[in-house]
C-alpha cells in the first residue's frame, strides 16, 4: 500500500489528493482561476499535516508533467520536486494528457470494440495539444501540438470503431471534425484526484522521474507576449 502526495496544476485548476491504496484520504481543489502560486503551499501543507497526525508514512509525491499552462506546470513540478527532495521520497510524473484519458474512461462506458481515447488541451486559436491512447493506455498516436482542421483525425477516424475525443480541447474540435465515429466528451479538467490510478501503478512499477533534471512536457516552445505601447512609453 503506498501513500501518495498528488498535484495538479497544468490548468487554470489547482488541485493537490492524498491517496492511499485506491482511496482519495483528503483533497483541495480550486478552478477560480491561475492562483496556483497562493494556493500551492498551503494545499500541500493540509495535506503534510493530515499525514503526520495520522503517523501515516508518505511514500512518493506525484505530480502533473504537462503538456498544460507553462506557469501552472513549472509551479507544480518545482514544488513537487522539493517535497521529493526534502522528503527524501520518489518523485512521480504523470502524464497530464493521460490523466485526461482516464478521465474519461472512468467517467462514460464505451459498447463499441475498439475505442480510441483522444484527450485534447486547448493550446488557444485552432491548436490543441493530444495524443491517443487505447482503452489499455498504450500509446496509439504520440503527444503533439496539433492544428485542427476537418481531416486532423481521418486516420484514427478510419482504422477505429470509436475516437473519443476528452477535454477542453474536444469542445473546440467538436466545431471542426465531423464524423460519425467521433464523439465528443467536454467539461474534464485534470485534478489531483483522479491521478491515483496512474500514480500508484507508476509506484509499483518503480517508474520513477529525476528530482534535479527533469522538465515540464511542454510540446512548444513559450513565446512571451509582446509588451503594449503603452508600457513601452
Amino acid at each position: 500500500m503506498a501513500t501518495i502526495l498528488n498535484i495538479e496544476t497544468s490548468s487554470s485548476v489547482c488541485s493537490v489528493a492524498l491517496t492511499s491504496d485506491g482511496t482519495v484520504l483528503e483533497h483541495h481543489e480550486n478552478s477560480d482561476g491561475q492562483q496556483h502560486a497562493v494556493l500551492l503551499a498551503p494545499y500541500v501543507e493540509s495535506l503534510l499535516k493530515y499525514v503526520r497526525t495520522r503517523e501515516l508514512t508518505l511514500d512518493a509525491v506525484a505530480v502533473s508533467v504537462g503538456p498544460g499552462s507553462y506557469t501552472g506546470l513549472r509551479i507544480g513540478l518545482s514544488h513537487a520536486k522539493g517535497l521529493a527532495y526534502g522528503l527524501k521520497v520518489p518523485l512521480i510524473g504523470v502524464p497530464t494528457l493521460k490523466l485526461i484519458a482516464v478521465q474519461a474512461m472512468f467517467a462514460h462506458f464505451f459498447e463499441d470494440d475498439d475505442v480510441v481515447l483522444v484527450p485534447m488541451i486547448d493550446a488557444r486559436r485552432m491548436e490543441v495539444y493530444t495524443a491517443a491512447y487505447d482503452m489499455a493506455l498504450n500509446p496509439v498516436m504520440d503527444a503533439q501540438a496539433m492544428i485542427l482542421d476537418e481531416h486532423s483525425l481521418d486516420a484514427l477516424l478510419e482504422q477505429h470503431d470509436r475516437v473519443v475525443l476528452a477535454g477542453d480541447g474536444a469542445e473546440k474540435a467538436m466545431n471542426v471534425i465531423k464524423h460519425p465515429r467521433a464523439m465528443f466528451i467536454g467539461g474534464i479538467k485534470p485534478v489531483a484526484v483522479d491521478m491515483m490510478a496512474l500514480a500508484e501503478k507508476a509506484y509499483r512499477e518503480g517508474q520513477f522521474i529525476d528530482v534535479a533534471y527533469s522538465t515540464p512536457l511542454y510540446l512548444k516552445e513559450y513565446q512571451a507576449g509582446k509588451p503594449s505601447k503603452k508600457v513601452l512609453q
